[in-house]
């Protein structure tokens, strides 16, 4: 008996302690000490992002206890996310059995995941008054949620995210979810710079974090004449990034997670990736550094694409080959490769995040892709994207598509 209570005391002393983490105020406070998030949303590359200078992740619910053994490993921090589903696609707070259902699993989640050293907060599902014409019923969900989750785990705090601010969602979570601890918002483009002032006049007073940030959404840029959203370029992106990213760190906020440190299908499947899918980071990530105060590897650059265009009007014939002209260059004069690729345009655009199907590609639409461009031939009338990938052999990357049409 006694050799068994000493090797229990010596596990207890082995093992890593779940952090102390408090709110006051307007502070965040990590072992009693002010804590800033900067971070992504997303689970890969984690030495990556600890080496720009992040120092947690955001994750919605999908994830295991992986996903925060992965970040202790590293050195980061973890804000768990509980997806709590969403009214738009059917089902009501108002169901008392569905209620019941989400909080026992919700129960089961806390109390599994409460101890884990890396834990720094709750998050209470992600957007949940999306895309609704009448929200009422969402508010006494989430508290419901963070009431439960306090209860449980009274050592970490409760984190709710919005899609915006809106005109008075901030005053409605204050109103109807005091068991929230800090807000969450997510939020793109130009909105950024106004959203913490637009936050405090809505009446929020505790801590404030910027969930999810980028550049411009598809939602925020221009069109086609025939409707397809122009993406901006990684380098474009980076300069948006680097304009943004002061304006939303403290003392505006505690802090904030950029969106998606991985790779998804959006409209592109470049649009929110801020890797490749192959692991490659672009110059937005050296944007992150310089605001994070960390390092790329090894202090490598990414490529720089100075112009990339059609060197011709579109829509053009079937029966006429197009001509996309490239010009480039590497900051460190590392030798490049161009890759190149024509996808449809995407059909099967969703909202707030939903997942939608990749689009067909015509790997062999492309002719004599180098450095200075590619020729396009073969393609039946339509609408698609030209997607240029180019790679410096170390690590990093650079991106860009231009929309299309074939009459």
């Amino acid at each position: 008996m006694i050799r068994s209570a000493a090797l229990l005391l010596l596990l207890s002393l082995a093992a890593p302690a779940a952090a102390d983490v408090t709110v006051k105020g307007q502070a965040i406070l990590l072992d009693g000490k002010p804590f800033t998030v900067q971070g992504a949303a997303g689970h890969t590359r984690l030495d990556l992002l600890k080496q720009l200078g992040g120092n947690t992740i955001r994750t919605y619910g999908a994830e295991e206890s992986w996903v925060l053994d992965e970040a202790h490993k590293h050195g980061l921090k973890v804000i768990l996310g509980f997806w709590l589903e969403h009214p738009r696609r059917g089902v009501s707070y108002r169901d008392p059995a569905f209620v019941k259902a989400q909080l026992d699993r919700l129960a089961a989640f806390v109390e599994k995941h409460k101890n884990h050293p890396a834990l720094l907060m709750w998050g209470i599902g992600n957007e949940v008054e999306a895309e609704l014409a009448d929200d009422a019923e969402v508010w006494p969900g989430i508290e419901a949620a963070a009431k439960l989750v306090k209860r449980l785990d009274p050592a970490h705090p409760t984190l709710a995210v919005l899609a915006e601010a809106g005109n008075n969602k901030v005053a409605k979570l204050k109103a109807a979810a005091p068991s929230i601890d800090i807000l969450g918002v997510n939020s793109y483009g130009e909105g950024l710079p106004s959203l913490p002032s637009r936050v405090r006049q809505q009446g929020w007073t505790g801590p404030l974090l910027i969930t999810e940030l980028g550049p411009r959404g598809q939602w925020q840029a221009a069109k086609t004449p025939w409707g397809a959203f122009i993406e901006p370029g990684s380098g474009e992106k980076a300069a948006l990034l680097a304009r943004y990213l002061p304006a939303v760190s403290p003392p505006a906020t505690n802090g904030h997670l950029v969106f998606l440190w991985g790779h998804k299908q959006e409209v592109t499947p470049t649009w929110h990736s801020l890797l490749l899918p192959s692991g490659e980071w672009s110059e937005t990530a050296e944007a992150l550094a310089k605001v994070w105060r960390g390092r790329t590897p090894e202090g490598n650059h990414a490529p720089r694409i100075k112009h990339f265009g059609f060197t011709h009007a579109t829509p053009w014939p079937a029966n006429v080959a197009g001509r996309a002209k490239l010009e480039a260059e590497d900051p460190d004069k590392d030798m490049l490769k161009a890759e190149w690729l024509v996808m449809a345009e995407s059909t099967d655009l969703r909202v707030a995040g939903d997942k939608e199907a990749v689009p067909t590609a015509f790997p062999r639409a492309t002719l004599g892709g180098d450095l200075s461009g590619v020729s396009i031939q073969g393609l039946s009338p339509g609408r698609y994207r030209l997607f240029l990938t180019l790679r410096d052999g170390k690590g990093a990357a650079a991106t860009a598509n231009l929309p299309f049409a074939v009459e």
